[in-house]
């Protein structure tokens, strides 16, 4: 197994050299603590047999994680990861989705169909229509 021993950080982005000699790299958006960090907080890491810690601010990286296909959140992904005050339960009965299997797209365990994708672009746009309808 692969493991990663050199770190930094540039953006919202976590980069790893591995012992393999490669630099991989993986969106911080799906480590909010780590990305909401201070630099001090972010070299207050361990390196360990399967990945790295961060104790004070209680996140996990495994090595393995640098090595998916998708390093970087889907634009759909993106849009629920950058707004955590959409309430993702809510929104998936909105939209006529299981709120456990709109989790998994959103946290990449399980991938959309495009037909389901659009589904869920469709009740996205619906809500901005409300907000924008709104007056005071």
């Amino acid at each position: 197994m692969m493991k990663i021993n050199k770190i930094w950080f540039e953006g919202e982005w976590l980069y790893g050299r591995g012992d393999d000699g490669k630099t991989y790299r993986q969106s911080l958006l799906w480590y909010k603590d780590l990305l909401k960090a201070s630099d001090t907080e972010r070299e207050e890491y361990e390196i360990s047999t399967i990945g790295i810690h961060w104790r004070k601010l209680d996140v996990d990286v495994s090595f393995e994680s640098f090595t998916y296909d998708e390093a970087e959140p889907s634009e759909m992904q993106r849009f629920f990861l950058t707004h955590p005050e959409i309430n993702v339960g809510q929104f998936a009965l909105k939209a006529g989705i299981n709120a456990g299997l709109l989790r998994n797209y959103i946290n990449g365990f399980k991938k959309p169909s495009q037909e389901r994708e659009a589904q869920i672009l469709q009740q996205i746009h619906q809500l901005g229509q409300e907000f924008t309808a709104v007056t005071f």
